[in-house]
């Protein structure tokens, strides 16, 4: 890997939750997923934006550098994260696993 590519990352979303939350594993039709859940409910796409953003944060990242590729009516959805390519693959173990902090 160059490290300046861009990594496809599966996500399950959980709209309407108390808090927003960037952790665990969810076995979706996209492979294991990443699950976030959010407080906005899944209404004209506030549950996928608030989950693009939290995925931006969990991963350190900008906001912009996390885009939609499949999913927008959906819980299970696909983002393509541009940045460096070992280290958002590292952060996604962490947070699949529960050994983030």
């Amino acid at each position: 890997m160059t490290g300046d590519g861009a990594v496809t990352v599966a996500v399950r979303v959980k709209p309407g939750s108390s808090r927003t939350r960037v952790g665990g594993r969810y076995d979706g039709p996209y492979g294991p997923a990443l699950v976030i859940a959010v407080h906005q409910p899944a209404v004209d796409g506030r549950a996928t934006e608030a989950a693009r953003r939290a995925l931006a944060e969990a991963l350190r990242l900008r906001p912009a550098a996390v885009t939609l590729r499949a999913g927008a009516a959906s819980r299970d959805k696909l983002f393509e994260v541009a940045g460096p390519d070992v280290a958002i693959d590292a952060r996604l173990r962490e947070l699949r696993d529960g050994s983030a902090r």
